[in-house]
């Protein structure tokens, strides 16, 4: 088998096991319970994705049967993501900012209305932040069928599920307020671990977010249970860590993507 011939056949075999991957992704987003499932699945499709980038069929396919305004749409979804990946970044960075200061409230065993106060303006600022970004997201369709190109299509569409994925992550730092004002409530709230809260609902399943939102308002109320919750506070602080490590790995697979795309293109 010659030169191009391999390179062909691996070519076909990376676009079946992207494919296999998107069906995987599909079928999963009804039934997951944890948002970084989603996170770490894109990160498998982005590393495929890169891997079909590098082989010079593929190259050659991209650069000999797209035009400009294929590329630029490309490079465009691209550089959305990424913005909308540094308005998560940065909404959970501050929400983390918040647990930190929340554990040492309570590490003062007191209920410091004024710092807890202050934190809830942090939270709303961050929720007006998300909020912005949201409506902005509002009817858009980021996946577009670019004809015969398979490549360019599998891109789009990886690009519209990370798309998406990105927007549940939006709900999750806003908190429950914000997402019942949406439609796809129902879906999201299938994404979030829920957990129960004693010593706030008996009966509720509530996101670490949303937990958070409470335990700030309850210190304002005060009705604080310090050592409950600080074991809370702590299990928020893991489970938004764990989110922001999830996400991290996505952002540097979209620039490598992005990288690899502009140098096929020579831009």
């Amino acid at each position: 088998m010659d030169a191009s011939a391999m390179n062909s056949r691996n070519s076909h075999q990376i676009i079946n096991k992207v494919n296999e991957q998107l069906s995987k992704f599909k079928d999963s987003q009804a039934t997951s319970s944890l948002l970084c499932h989603r996170l770490g699945a894109l990160q498998v499709l982005y590393d495929y994705v890169d891997k079909l980038l590098l082989l010079p069929h593929s190259q050659q396919a991209l650069a000999q049967g797209s035009d400009k305004e294929v590329l630029d749409d490309l490079l465009e979804g691209s550089l959305e993501l990424l913005d909308l990946c540094d308005t998560a970044k940065n909404g959970l960075l501050q929400t983390m900012e918040c647990t930190r200061e929340l554990e040492s409230i309570l590490r003062r065993r007191r209920g410091d209305v004024c710092s807890s106060s202050s934190l809830q303006k942090s939270r709303k600022l961050i929720k007006k932040t998300i909020h912005k970004a949201l409506k902005g997201m509002e009817g858009k369709h980021f996946y577009k069928d670019h004809g015969s190109s398979t490549i360019v299509n599998l891109i789009k569409e990886v690009e519209a599920m990370t798309y998406h994925s990105i927007e549940f992550l939006l709900f999750f730092i806003a908190g429950t307020k914000l997402i019942s004002k949406w439609s796809c409530w129902a879906s999201f709230s299938k994404l979030v671990q829920p957990k129960r809260v004693a010593c706030i609902s008996e009966e509720t399943s509530i996101s670490v977010i949303e937990r958070l939102d409470l335990i700030l308002s309850s210190i304002s109320n005060h009705q604080t249970e310090v050592e409950d919750m600080q074991n809370l506070v702590r299990e928020c602080g893991a489970s938004i860590k764990e989110v922001e490590e999830e996400l991290e790995g996505l952002y540097r697979f979209i620039i490598k993507t992005r990288v690899s795309l502009l140098n096929i293109f020579n831009y």
